[in-house]
Parts: C-alpha cells; structure tokens; sequence
C-alpha cells in the first residue's frame, strides 16, 4: 500500500489557518499545527517582557512561560492576515495584567515567514 504525502499547504492556507485560530485565542494550537521544528521566535533587543526562542519546544517555553506570569486578561484582538510573498502580518492589540509589569496595553505587529508549508519565523514588532 502506497504511503500518503501529507499536502504541504501554501501560505495563504497558512494565514487563513492561522486567523482562526487566533480569533479563538489558540496560540499553542497554532504552534502545534503550523510551526516547522526549527522555529524562530523574535522580540525586539529592548523588549522588557520577551527574548529569542529557536526551536519548537523553546518557542513553546517561551509562550508558556509568559503566559504563566500574565494575572488578569482584559482583552485582545488580532487582524485579518495580510499575505505578501512567503511572509504575512497581522496586528495584535492586547491588553493584560502582567506581574512585574502591571497593566500593559500591547499594539504590535506580528510577522511571519513561511517556508515548505510551515511557520519558519515569527517576528514582533512593539
């Protein structure tokens, strides 16, 4: 019996993936799903709250341990994917209560790279 190819999906299935699930608030889900093993994760040098993460389980890590330090949710938002090339963009506007930090309104973008049907880098901007 043949073996069936899993169908590498092109970006646009990607981003239109992933809009869902970020409309239900399914991050790891989005990771689990889409994120190649050799995921990069990239915050800005100066950001107080995030750093570098290679690899999906330090990726992973990264998000779990944010989201363990975060004490009230207040609300958030993601937009609709704008795809370009192999890369697409979405701006997320979050609003949470953070120890150490506080009350902390978020306005970010949030970049993307694809490569072979999977999520090779994310890339925020705040």
């Amino acid at each position: 019996m043949p073996t069936q190819q899993k169908k590498t999906l092109t970006i646009q299935e990607i981003a239109a993936r992933f809009h869902k699930l970020a409309q239900q608030e399914k991050w790891f889900e989005i990771q689990d799903e889409l994120f190649a093993e050799n995921v990069r994760s990239v915050d800005p040098s100066d950001s107080p709250y995030f750093g570098y993460a290679e690899g999906r389980a330090a990726v992973r890590k990264k998000g779990e341990d944010f989201v363990s330090k975060i004490e009230a949710f207040h609300g958030a938002s993601t937009s609709e994917p704008l795809v370009a090339g192999n890369h697409f963009a979405v701006r997320r506007m979050v609003d949470i209560t953070v120890q150490q930090h506080g009350r902390v309104q978020m306005d970010e973008i949030m970049l993307y790279e694809v490569k072979d049907g999977q999520i090779i880098l994310e890339q925020f901007f705040y």
